[in-house]
């Protein structure tokens, strides 16, 4: 809409109630500023305070909001610098597992709350609507915001976890076990597990007359490669070449099998490794993952490494080869 002077016409406070949280953000924000949105995430569960709500469940719909702080992500093409769209359903999902819920203000302010703890969050929008209890929707829709002295722009590194939960384990598979005869038992083990993956490169390259920078980057690529192709042999398997995809799919329960060139080429400091014995790049990517323990299977690994001989795998399922 536009005013007498060709300019817009401020939203007016009826309007602006019933627009969308994208409208409302626009309409309300001081400085302009980037958002992310989950729109018309809808799942089925059980809710409300009415004794007829409950012991069924009942479509409720999400729309949420996010304003952000600056960053550079784009320019960079890096989905660890940006605050991900995962960070929003995940924090919806935990919410609605956590407790069964009467009120949808209740819940709205648990799932906003939970998104304001990455400090890549400065303001956000949650609309929640009950799509069976009428023919139209009913719901509630919340703005929370953080702190002015917290919201300013802040570094694009990924928040500090809310507890003190370490990362998961990585593990470094050796040709011994992929290219032995006990494979597709090995994948059923590990898949049990919350485990992240690490392989050796493929097979096969002569690299004697290449320079070690240009050697490093072709088996890391490699190491990537084998990943997919580890991978496309069990359902239970994801690859992951980003934390942010890592996190997720450990969500998701799966085991992932970690490409590791893109992290270490985003990495501002070249990690210290062999070209010659790419599992020496293991220890590095441990720590960059959190990992509370890094074992090796088939292999052997620079200390503080803990190797497994394959016949000790057993303490960690029902293999025993």
């Amino acid at each position: 809409m536009r005013g007498a002077g060709g300019g817009p016409t401020p939203m007016d406070e009826l309007t602006q109630a019933f627009e969308g949280p994208t409208a409302r953000a626009a309409a309300t924000a001081t400085t302009p500023c980037d958002r992310i949105s989950v729109r018309d995430h809808i799942r089925e569960v059980e809710i409300g305070a009415f004794r007829a709500e409950r012991g069924q469940t009942q479509r409720i719909r999400f729309n949420i909001v996010v304003e952000v702080s600056a960053h550079v992500a784009a320019q960079d093409d890096d989905v660890d610098k940006v605050l991900s769209y995962d960070t929003i359903t995940s924090a919806v999902e935990t919410e609605l597992a956590s407790a069964r819920i009467n009120l949808l203000e209740t819940l709205a302010e648990r799932v906003a709350a939970r998104i304001l703890k990455d400090r890549r969050a400065i303001r956000i929008f949650v609309r929640i609507e009950k799509l069976d209890r009428i023919p139209g929707a009913l719901g509630v829709e919340i703005v929370r915001s953080r702190r002015p002295e917290v919201a300013a722009v802040v570094p694009v590194t990924p928040p500090p976890s809310e507890e003190d939960v370490p990362g998961p384990e990585l593990l470094f598979l050796g040709q011994e076990v992929l290219k032995g005869p006990h494979l597709e038992e090995w994948l059923s083990a590990l898949t049990e597990r919350q485990v992240v993956l690490l392989l050796p490169p493929l097979a096969g390259f002569d690299l004697t007359a290449v320079p070690a920078p240009v050697a490093g980057q072709i088996l890391l690529l490699s190491m990537d490669q084998n990943a997919v192709r580890l991978a496309a042999l069990h359902d239970g398997l994801a690859v992951a070449d980003s934390l942010t995809e890592m996190r997720w799919a450990l969500d998701e329960g799966l085991t992932v099998v970690l490409a590791p060139s893109r992290l270490v080429a985003a990495a501002p400091v070249v990690p210290d490794w062999s070209p010659e014995k790419p599992e020496t790049i293991a220890p590095w990517l441990a720590e960059r993952l959190d990992s509370p323990q890094l074992s090796a299977v088939g292999t052997s690994l620079p200390d503080p490494a803990r190797i497994f001989a394959p016949a000790e795998w057993k303490q960690y399922g029902t293999l025993d080869l």
